[in-house]
């Protein structure tokens, strides 16, 4: 049974996965829509259609250019509300009938697991190291359903900084993926949304940029980068892929005004934004990371990210989970369990800990909060007995 906690009187909030409030551009946004209800006001009365404001896809098109170095065609682009109905979209997109089989990640974006339980897939969930999800063991699956004449119908992939673990997929493994994605011919849907959100390294390039399967479907969002409250997402498919899944939208687009102040803000300068916003936000994962080191290492071992807005979190098998949630309850903290991104519900001993939205000072001194209520939930007073972040 999923624990949870108490929302009310909630004083450090790690469970929100979102960016610093304080970096939320209003004046470059309120002059844009100052500008865009003078000059659109009629197309504003209309519907926008189906894939959404030509500008801003023109803008989100120019961004994955530049990003992944690719060329991305405005009219293969369809802006949708948030980026959880792009993965409902794609997901009805490519399903035949309830039981079908989906590839993911063990541990997954809990909106996505949700969306797939809704639409009765059967989830396969990937076993995770460092590099994401571990091909040896997508391998043994596939082998698995082949023989079972269970063939996925697509893999879903957080490859770029993998909510909730925070783990980044290097370039080698993800050309390996989609070898092997051909070899069973199961299309690979790819969420980056987190991609914005980058701290130090290497930038990987997307799955997208590395395959050229016409049912390759990439999904995308603003809410990382600039706030959750626009639902600006958005997805790049390629005909007949694109109208496969255009079958399946009946809400006769995407909200017009958000898209069309938004490709406003980004006339001037698409990475303006990113480049003011990730540097707050490294702080902040620096802050998180210090705090964990100074108060958990002798029990618990945690995630390092080169982006993205969370940090998991291993802790040790002996703390009471409901106890550790009643005590954090009580003490204003407030954290995602294990158990809310494990694709089967199995109650893991994992916390995601999200720090984009804090404020510094809440950070520094939410950090010791939460490790006295972990070490209050013990049944023993051991150190680990582990060094790895994952369970064999």
């Amino acid at each position: 049974m999923k624990t949870v906690q108490n929302m009310a009187g909630i004083q450090f909030d790690f469970g929100s996965g979102r960016a610093d409030p304080g970096t939320f551009p209003t004046k470059k946004l309120q002059e844009a829509a100052v500008k865009v209800i003078a000059e659109e006001a009629e197309e504003l009365t209309k519907y926008p259609g189906d894939l959404g404001h030509l500008g801003m896809r023109q803008a989100m098109a120019r961004r994955e250019e530049e990003r992944e170095n690719v060329s991305v065609n405005p009219d293969h682009l369809l802006l949708t509300n948030g980026s959880m109905q792009a993965v409902t979209l794609s997901a009805e997109a490519l399903q035949d009938m309830p039981g079908d089989t989906v590839i993911l990640e063990e541990f997954n974006y809990p909106g996505t697991l949700s969306a797939y339980r809704s639409l009765q897939l059967e989830m396969v969930g990937i076993k995770l190291d460092e590099g994401g999800m571990r091909l040896d063991h997508m391998e043994d699956e596939l082998k698995r359903l082949d023989k079972a004449k269970k063939r996925p119908k697509f893999i879903y992939a957080i490859s770029t900084y993998q909510n909730p673990t925070g783990f980044n997929m290097p370039k080698s493994r993800r050309l390996e993926m989609i070898e092997l994605a051909r070899r069973y011919d199961i299309p690979i849907v790819e969420d980056n949304c987190y991609a914005d959100v980058h701290y130090e390294g290497e930038i990987e390039p997307a799955i997208y940029a590395l395959d050229d399967d016409p049912n390759h479907i990439y999904l995308c969002s603003l809410s990382k980068i600039l706030g959750p409250g626009l639902r600006l997402g958005y997805l790049i498919a390629r005909p007949p892929m694109l109208d496969k899944i255009l079958a399946r939208r009946h809400d006769n687009g995407s909200n017009y005004l958000a898209a069309a102040i938004t490709a406003e803000f980004y006339k001037d300068g698409i990475w303006d934004h990113a480049s003011f916003t990730n540097p707050v936000l490294k702080i902040k994962r620096d802050l998180t990371l210090k705090g964990l080191s100074n108060e958990l290492s002798d029990i618990c071992v945690w995630s390092n990210p080169v982006g993205g807005l969370f940090v998991w979190v291993r802790i040790p098998d002996d703390v009471d989970r409901k106890k550790l949630s009643e005590i954090a309850s009580e003490k204003g903290v407030h954290y995602l369990p294990g158990i809310a991104f494990h694709y089967e519900n199995k109650n893991v001993p994992y916390l995601r800990l999200a720090f984009g939205h804090l404020e510094d000072h809440t950070i520094e001194e939410g950090i010791p909060v939460l490790a006295q209520c972990i070490r209050e939930s013990r049944t023993s007073n051991e150190p680990k007995d582990f060094d790895s972040l994952f369970i064999s």
